[in-house]
Parts: structure tokens; C-alpha cells; sequence
């Protein structure tokens, strides 16, 4: 049984394009649909991310930390398999990653899921690969995956029951 997921940032929920000026990095681009998802997963597994990217971490802490409410972590990309067994049982765990390092957490992990633009070799390693891109709602088609194929839980059942409960 899967309890944790952990999703790197930057080309997950993200597109992984930095936007840069004379100043420094100033943009990332997350997804609109990602969220929503990830709250009707929420109450069915531990959810955390991490990133690599130091530069860009207070916005990527704004997104998800202040506006999504999610632990995140700056974790090395040479270092996300100990963080991960360190912290979590790697065998319970879905680790969504799209980089070129991210296939050898891929190798030890209980289950990976790359986006459908992760590094080519990457994919190659992991479980899945969604149909969609970083920030055009590859975490929000992992989510319904992660319901139907590793949690055994209809999609639209959860969906059904969040929507008559605000009603």
C-alpha cells in the first residue's frame, strides 16, 4: 500500500522553464488544475514536495506552502533517494520526478511517474508517464491514476462525493 507522495517541483508542477532578467529568476508557471487534484488526494496519502532550485525556492514556497498548504523541502537532486528513505518507507512511496537524476530515485522507489516532458531516459524508468506536460495538469492526471491503479478508488466516485458535499 502506497502512503506518500512526494513531487519534485520544477518541470512537475511546473513547466521547469525559469524566467530570468539582469536581477534574477523572477517566474515559474504552475498549473491551474494540479490543486485541485492533489486536494481529493489529499485525505488518502501524505503529500510533500521538494526542489532543487535555491534561487527559486521563496516562489516556489509561496505556491505551494502558503497558497496550496504543502510541506516543501530543498532537497539536492544528488540526495532525493536518502531524503526520501531517511524520512519515508521508499517501498510506500510514489515519487513523481521528470529530471535527468530522477530515474535513479525512479530505480528504488516503490512507484515513479514522470510527466510527459521529462528527460527522455528518465521516462524509461518510470511506472507511468502521464499524457500531460509539467503545469498543464500532469499531477492532476497522476492523481486520477494514483486513485484508480495504485489506491483502487474510483476518480469520479471522490469527485461525485466532494461536489455533493459543498452543496
Amino acid at each position: 500500500m502506497y502512503k506518500n507522495l512526494i513531487l519534485d517541483v520544477d518541470g512537475v508542477l511546473t513547466d521547469g522553464k525559469f524566467q530570468y532578467t539582469t536581477e534574477g529568476k523572477y517566474l515559474k508557471t504552475f498549473g491551474d488544475a494540479d490543486n485541485d487534484a492533489l486536494s481529493l488526494l489529499k485525505p488518502y496519502i501524505h503529500i510533500e514536495f521538494i526542489t532543487g532550485d535555491k534561487r527559486g525556492f521563496s516562489i516556489s514556497e509561496k505556491r505551494i506552502v502558503e497558497d496550496m498548504g504543502y510541506e516543501l523541502t530543498l532537497v539536492s537532486t544528488f540526495d532525493r533517494y536518502s531524503w526520501i528513505s531517511n524520512k519515508f518507507n521508499p517501498s510506500e512511496t510514489i515519487y513523481m520526478g521528470d529530471g535527468i537524476y530522477d530515474i535513479l530515485v525512479f530505480e528504488k522507489i516503490g512507484y515513479s511517474i514522470a510527466p510527459a516532458n521529462a528527460f527522455f531516459n528518465t521516462k524509461k524508468g518510470a511506472n507511468f508517464i502521464t499524457n500531460s506536460k509539467g503545469s498543464e495538469g500532469a499531477v492532476a492526471e497522476a492523481c486520477v491514476h494514483i486513485f484508480e491503479k495504485l489506491l483502487n478508488i474510483n476518480f469520479n466516485d471522490v469527485l461525485y462525493n466532494k461536489l455533493n458535499n459543498i452543496k
